[in-house]
């Protein structure tokens, strides 16, 4: 991966943004407050605050267009993968994930800790040293993803999930695991049927889940990370997992090997497909299919077109992270 180094992250005071979403789930009106403290002692600092869908990918580009040096967001993956979105393509402006949401899977993949205000700290040590990373983003039917792009099963439970947003505020992951069983026995999970296509010629059919992962895990069940593909980072294309059957019998294989050693992943034979380095695959059926970016929900659709795009992103990472 590589490193930055012009001169702006040389100098003691850089500029910043913080994008700010107040309903996210961990954000409090005290973290806001100590976040913000430690932020603006050493940097220039400018606070914004979400209020629509999407209004971080505008926030995050306006910010990159006015010179900031570095945005930060403090919500869930849903407000990293906006700004992403505004930041995508242009490396002169480096992107921090602050972990405010119920899971965080993008800010802890990349090596922050799970809490705002140490994450906070990380992030300013990172700047310090200058550790400023090019790392690749996903597009899934042109919008930008940072950790994950899921269709079919894991996409019907987010919308499960957010059918009722304020439970998952309070009820974090056990609303999660709850969501998802309804939908394992729901008769929609047994009408989900649709082909995944690489660009190099391989294809499977009859899917029921496919995910095409930018880093690994998947996402974690409390402190434990699902590994899908440990493969996958930000150096790497994506990463393609493909189930064919949510059986009982099939998925606790899949379950036991992901929540196992992290080098392992899941086997590329009988119900599952596990396809590393694709540069691009298409998934379509003559139904419609949800599918979801990030943990976000998105429209059905009959074709989903992803795609890598390396060094998309510039990021801010733990100097432990840097050039791995």
């Amino acid at each position: 991966m590589d490193v930055l180094e012009p001169d702006v992250w040389h100098n003691p005071a850089v500029k910043l943004a913080l994008i700010i979403n107040p309903t996210a789930s961990s954000v409090s009106r005290r973290s806001r407050v100590l976040i913000q403290k430690l932020l603006s002692e050493q940097h220039e600092l400018v606070v914004h605050e979400t209020s629509r869908q999407r209004h971080a990918t505008r926030l995050a580009h306006r910010s990159m267009k006015e010179g900031v040096d570095v945005v930060l967001t403090l919500g869930g993956d849903g407000t990293v993968n906006e700004a992403a979105n505004g930041l995508m393509g242009s490396t002169g402006c480096a992107l921090v994930p602050l972990p405010g949401g119920s899971t965080n899977v993008f800010a802890r993949a990349i090596g922050y800790p799970n809490n705002a205000t140490e994450a906070t700290r990380v992030a300013l040590d990172a700047l310090a040293e200058g550790s400023i990373q090019l790392g690749s983003l996903g597009v899934a039917n042109g919008r930008a993803f940072v950790f994950h792009v899921g269709a079919g099963f894991d996409a019907a439970v987010v919308h499960r999930v957010e059918q009722r947003g304020k439970w998952k505020k309070y009820a974090g992951h056990p609303w999660f695991i709850a969501s998802s069983l309804r939908t394992w026995a729901s008769q929609e999970r047994r009408d989900l049927r649709f082909d995944v296509r690489t660009d190099d010629g391989r294809i499977v059919r009859g899917v029921q889940m496919a995910v095409a992962m930018n880093v690994n895990p998947y996402t974690y069940l409390g402190n434990r990370p699902l590994d899908l593909a440990p493969e996958a980072s930000l150096t790497t294309p994506l990463s393609v997992v493909a189930l064919t059957s949510l059986g009982s019998t099939r998925l606790l294989p899949v379950a036991v090997a992901a929540l196992g050693p992290a080098d392992a992943g899941l086997p590329n034979k009988g119900a599952s497909r596990h396809w590393p380095l694709v540069h691009g695959a298409t998934i379509s059926s003559d139904r419609p299919f949800r599918y979801q970016l990030d943990g976000e929900p998105s429209d059905p659709v009959t074709e989903l077109r992803v795609e890598h795009r390396p060094e998309a992103i510039a990021l801010v990472v733990p100097p432990t992270r840097s050039g791995s």
